[in-house]
């Protein structure tokens, strides 16, 4: 492969994607195609190779768009969505333009060009809620909220087009991913920076639920070696191994920032909040693939940066964050 597009690269995992191959491969190109969405941030490549890396603005909703971006790659890789649960219950519209369509005009795209490899990035939450055990890719799909039924339909139109046109897809389902550069809504990048500010930390119900914490770098080499040695029409779940109750990871980054408890301010539980996540990654790992950051490295590396880069998070958490912050937990 020596040019691939990345769907949502100024994203989250999708920047983190786009910076890992360029280390990776020298002689790859990387067109990454971004919408700039409140959670896109041109920041997150701002130090990547400009000569071997090219932006274009666009919507995976829009079909011609995503076909002229993709002539000439040899593979797409698709992170563009709407990912945030809290959002999706507000307001699911967006989810399905995303998630869905966008993926259709990926996988037709890919269909009409004959692209090698086609990866869409996908989530643990699909299955929804496990009490033991671990999901492994044969299990069926539950989703129990907009957000998880919108990857789902995105993941069944990319199979579809598999199995009836030969579009060479492959799903990756993900673990609860963390780590620098993640949009504050999210409860990790959410509590470290509130905490920073010695404000409350808005904890779910009881604060028992569990999730399964995969560090954004290791998620990243896990979707490259799906997409390279994967097979097409195939599943592989990326976990990380290390299950936390949320109550223990609000401790956590109270006690890595230096905050005591009374920080913690309890909020009325989100609808439908799937108890516990667990995936077997036996799949992936048969492939070559394993983690490579543990838990503790991975948490205190991730609250330092947030104490570093104040300069990323700050202009971010005003605005458009703040509006929705407040019609999030203003009333709990």
């Amino acid at each position: 492969m020596n040019r691939i597009m990345v769907t949502g690269g100024a994203g989250f995992i999708g920047s983190g994607y786009v910076r890992y191959v360029l280390d990776a491969y020298p002689d790859l190109h990387v067109v990454n195609f971004d919408k700039l969405t409140y959670a896109g941030n041109r920041d997150n490549v701002k130090d990547v190779d400009p000569e071997r890396h090219t932006f274009v603005r666009g919507d995976v909703a829009d079909a011609d768009a995503v076909y002229d971006a993709m002539t000439g790659c040899d593979a797409v890789v698709n992170f563009a969505a709407e990912t945030h649960v809290d959002r999706s219950i507000m307001g699911a519209s967006e989810f399905i333009d995303t998630d869905v369509r966008g993926v259709h005009n990926i996988v037709e795209a890919a269909r009409r060009h004959g692209t090698e490899r086609v990866l869409l990035v996908s989530t643990d939450e699909v299955y929804g809620s496990i009490a033991e055990g671990a999901f492994r890719e044969t299990d069926p799909v539950a989703p129990r909220n907009p957000y998880s039924a919108s990857k789902a339909g995105g993941e069944l139109m990319g199979m579809a087009f598999y199995h009836t046109f030969g579009v060479p897809v492959i799903i990756t389902r993900g673990s609860n991913t963390y780590g620098p550069y993640q949009y504050p809504e999210k409860v990790m990048p959410l509590f470290i920076t509130n905490a920073i500010d010695d404000e409350p930390l808005p904890l779910y119900g009881d604060g028992r639920n569990v999730r399964d914490w995969l560090y954004v770098d290791d998620h990243c080499r896990g979707i490259d070696c799906a997409l390279r040695h994967g097979a097409p029409g195939e599943v592989y779940n990326i976990a990380g191994g290390n299950e936390r109750e949320n109550i223990a990871l609000t401790k956590q980054i109270l006690e890595l920032t230096g905050k005591g408890d009374d920080l913690i301010k309890p909020v009325k539980d989100r609808p439908g909040h799937d108890r516990r996540y667990a995936l077997n990654a036996d799949k992936l790992k048969a492939l070559g693939w394993a983690p490579q950051v543990g838990w503790e490295e991975g948490v205190a590396h991730t609250v330092q940066w947030y104490k570093d880069n104040e300069w990323w998070w700050r202009p971010i958490k005003s605005g458009e964050f703040r509006a929705y912050y407040e019609r999030q937990y203003g009333n709990r």
